[in-house]
């Protein structure tokens, strides 16, 4: 039985840079709040590459009120206590090479191409964004070239609208693993929807994993489902599907 349904933001619960469907948006939230007195529909949580603030938004839009994951899993924020707690893993080392890869990419990448900023407030890990999905590619192979040569702790993935560097050791993967180790939840009892490689690492370990239909084909190629459906509606899709399952159990 899935007791715990996480969701990704960007490209899951909503496009990045397009209005969010707030119809399907609000079946979400709805199904979320059924679960605190339903125990065939599972609770809602985010694991999100975005920082700290969005991912705090976008979970009180949803009711969430479980601890939800940011800066993949570099960051864990527990809304009930408000409290964040850092992955361990995120030692002096890291921080001081997270200092130098921000410094590399606003002097070689954010100023070099048009449109492009950094992921503000990001404390484990670095980012850039920018709506141009030929300029993230070109970007993404430059920074990939960077930090394969000169940080090997580091792993790097990009989105249509973004590049993402983040320690091995608190990626997705590592970022569920943590997560259910505070809710003392098996990983079996988990579900995920990722759409991206950086999803690729709790999609892996987790006892259900989707990808909606928009997603990349890599992805689609290790998840057990794949929606018929785009983005929120594909969220709220995979959704239905766990409390059906659950319902037949």
């Amino acid at each position: 039985m899935i007791k715990l349904f996480i969701t990704d933001l960007d490209g899951c619960v909503a496009h990045p840079f397009l209005s969010p469907d707030w119809e399907a948006l609000s079946r979400i939230k709805t199904l979320n709040i059924k679960s605190k007195d339903d125990a065939q529909i599972p609770a809602l949580t985010i694991c999100s590459g975005r920082p700290f603030p969005y991912v705090e938004a976008v979970g009180q839009w949803l009711d969430v009120d479980l601890p939800m994951l940011f800066e993949s899993g570099g960051g864990m924020y527990d809304i009930q206590t408000n409290e964040i707690t850092w992955n361990p893993q995120f030692g002096d080392e890291a921080k001081k090479a997270v200092t130098e890869i921000k410094e590399w990419l606003e002097k070689t990448l954010i100023k070099n191409y048009k449109g492009t900023y950094p992921e503000f407030a990001k404390y484990t890990d670095a980012g850039l964004v920018n709506p141009d999905s030929a300029k993230i590619a070109l970007m993404h192979e430059e920074v990939l070239n960077h930090v394969n040569g000169n940080y090997p702790m580091f792993e790097v993935h990009a989105t249509d609208v973004s590049v993402n560097i983040i320690l091995k050791k608190a990626n997705k993967g590592e970022g569920i693993r943590f997560l259910c180790e505070k809710l003392k939840m098996d990983l079996e009892e988990v579900a995920y929807i990722g759409d991206s490689s950086g999803d690729i690492p709790g999609l892996q370990i987790v006892g259900r994993s989707f990808a909606p239909s928009n997603a990349k084909h890599f992805v689609k190629d290790v998840v057990d489902n794949v929606t018929q459906k785009t983005a929120t509606e594909g969220v709220l899709e995979a959704y239905e599907f766990l409390i059906q399952q659950n319902k037949e159990q």
